[in-house]
């Protein structure tokens, strides 16, 4: 079993300095004969990265940004490849911040390495959207275990085969996953009454404490490149 949370990040990169004493980054590609896809995209090359790690049957619980369900290209082959390899059972859609920063959306992909098969064995997708007229907060507003219980008790850990659909939870097929445009499973069905209703904005301080810790973040990620190019100049 591996339960992991990448590190986020869109692409893996090196740091270097020219003959003329510039310093630049340089997108690294990994390239790993047992990967479906060459990328330098963090988050499928780990994703990839488990699928090897997981013995026949093996279960795994990945954290994933939202652009691994969509993103085209290597996005689509590590996806098509999953979803036929293994059995790609249950997408948990969290709210928006409750990894890294505010502005970070992630999920919690569920599969299962299965034996070599002509046929897929993924048969249906279960997504659970805990994200759509959700709020929550890093400090002021996090998001806690009562707020996982619907989630766990549809889950059905001792028995998938029991599960029923809800107003959040629903059921994909494996031929309409692969028949949506590139294999996409970034899945939403649920109407999001914060973008026609202005009444269920959060109110002003908690607004004011999300765009607060976005710039902490933020402020953050600038502080550590800063620090790495820093010691690239001094070495």
């Amino acid at each position: 079993m591996v339960l992991t949370n990448p590190p986020f990040g869109r692409k893996s990169s090196m740091t270097f300095v020219s003959e003329e004493g510039e310093v630049g980054r340089e997108d690294l590609v990994v390239v790993r004969d047992d990967f479906w896809a060459s990328t330098s995209n963090k988050q499928l090359n780990f994703v990839q990265h488990v699928k090897t790690l997981l013995a026949i049957n093996g279960r795994a619980a990945v954290v994933v940004p939202d652009n691994v369900l969509f993103e085209s290209g290597a996005g689509e082959t590590v996806r098509r490849k999953l979803l036929d390899e293994c059995d790609v059972h249950t997408l948990l859609r969290l709210p928006t911040g409750v990894f890294y920063a505010q502005g970070v959306k992630a999920n919690v992909l569920f599969f299962d390495r299965k034996p070599a098969s002509e046929a897929p064995w993924t048969r249906e997708l279960w997504v659970y959207d805990l994200r759509t007229n959700q709020h929550f907060t890093l400090k002021q507003n996090p998001l806690r275990y009562e707020h996982l219980r619907d989630f766990i008790t549809a889950y059905r850990a001792e028995n998938r085969s029991a599960r029923t659909e809800s107003e959040r939870f629903h059921r994909f097929t494996y031929e309409e996953l692969v028949a949506r445009d590139k294999a996409s499973l970034d899945i939403t069905w649920l109407k999001d009454d914060s973008l026609e209703d202005t009444d269920n904005l959060p109110p002003p301080d908690v607004i004011a404490q999300e765009i607060v810790e976005d710039l902490e973040a933020a402020l953050a990620e600038f502080s550590a490149v800063a620090e790495s190019l820093a010691r690239v100049r001094e070495s």
